[in-house]
């Protein structure tokens, strides 16, 4: 599934026309960026928790000359689960 596919459920389940729908789900995505940005966590309850956290800096290896190589600190997005929506994948 896709951006539009989404957009396109979306508008279906909630009888929302599709330029409602987009705007609602745009809303949604930038909203989300927007807190992850600041460092603040997103938690729906029963579909899971985006957060952000630091990932130390390591060696790591070039695979294609087989040198080591340094790779430097970065911050990345983590998604954790929540337990309905994990009960309903493992289905």
């Amino acid at each position: 599934m896709n951006k539009g596919d989404l957009i396109n459920k979306i508008s279906a389940e909630t009888k929302l026309n599709k330029t409602q729908a987009t705007a609602a789900l745009n809303s949604f995505i930038g909203t989300t960026m927007k807190a992850l940005k600041k460092g603040d966590k997103l938690t729906l309850v029963g579909f899971g928790t985006f957060s952000v956290y630091k990932r130390s800096a390591r060696k790591g290896r070039n695979p294609h000359t087989e040198k080591a190589i340094k790779i430097p600190a970065k911050k990345v997005v983590k998604f954790k689960v929540g337990k309905e929506f994990a009960a309903i994948v493992k289905k």
